[in-house]
């Protein structure tokens, strides 16, 4: 049996590469149901002030092919603990390239107060979709 029950992850998933791809599958070997908030293209204008490459639906559908991947759904905002509210997971996994961000470090307190568990995975060096676009020059 898995040390938990649901498990919650987000991000935009643009230009999936082997980061996104160990995410997933590292989460899902901790969780029996494993839930991924993939952000609207809305969503990720508003914070990182671009567009993703590939449109919200188009990343959808590739998050929900993955065989890690239990359930897809849209991320709107990044207000973790109403993602809770709605979803009840155990359990959030993360990259450690946010470990100690003020925005987590608030989080881990209030999700502690709930009883849910924040996982900080190793971010997979020299890969990412901001590189990946370098590479090509988008």
């Amino acid at each position: 049996m898995k040390r938990y029950k649901i498990g919650y992850t987000t991000g935009v998933f643009d230009l999936f590469h082997v980061g996104h791809l160990n995410i997933l599958r590292k989460a899902k070997e901790q969780c029996d149901f494993l839930i991924v908030g993939v952000s609207t293209d809305e969503l990720v204008e508003e914070y990182k002030a671009k567009r993703p490459v590939i449109p919200y639906e188009e990343r959808k559908e590739i998050v929900a092919g993955m065989k890690y991947v239990d359930q897809v759904i849209p991320q709107h905002n990044r207000d973790k603990m109403a993602a809770w509210d709605f979803l009840l997971f155990n359990v959030m996994f993360v990259g450690d390239d946010w470990e100690g961000d003020p925005l987590f470090t608030a989080l881990e307190k209030e999700f502690q107060q709930v009883g849910v568990d924040i996982i900080y995975f190793p971010y997979t060096k020299g890969v990412s979709s901001s590189l990946m676009k370098e590479k090509i020059k988008l």
